[in-house]
């Protein structure tokens, strides 16, 4: 649709989320963990942008805002090191008014969220992922 064209993927590893958009008019940040695998030079090889961050601190989104939000594992992968409500407020912020966030986690972090974001007026639904009977991920 055309209300997405500023994109953020929060926890790539490669750049796949991206580069399944590569012919939508979309424009596309790819954002690696500061303290995950140092997998940019990957991102930056597939002709695609990223950057490093650490989501335990701010990101520096001037002068831009995003319209979807695309995160798979970064609470698992983040949560011993900072509170969940923290990166919430931040996506909040980077997050424009009328914008999505699409999360794969682990069925406790995706229940914790819902709840955190109810609280913060966001409109949350839980799917299963493609493998359901796993029971593993929810979206």
């Amino acid at each position: 649709t055309d209300k997405i064209r500023n994109v953020m993927d929060m926890n790539t590893l490669y750049g796949g989320f991206a580069a399944a958009l590569i012919d939508d008019p979309l424009w596309v940040m790819n954002v690696v963990s500061s303290y995950g695998v140092n997998s940019l030079n990957v991102v930056y090889d597939r002709g695609l942008i990223g950057t490093y961050n650490d989501w335990c601190e701010a990101f520096s989104t001037y002068p831009r805002t995003y319209d979807l939000l695309h995160l798979d594992g970064l609470f698992s992968a983040e949560s011993h090191r900072c509170e969940m409500k923290y990166v919430l407020l931040e996506m909040d912020r980077i997050l424009r008014p009328t914008g999505y966030v699409i999360m794969r986690e682990s069925p406790h972090f995706v229940n914790s969220v819902k709840n955190l974001a109810t609280g913060m007026r966001w409109n949350c639904h839980q799917r299963d992922t493609e493998d359901a009977k796993n029971g593993d991920e929810k979206l």
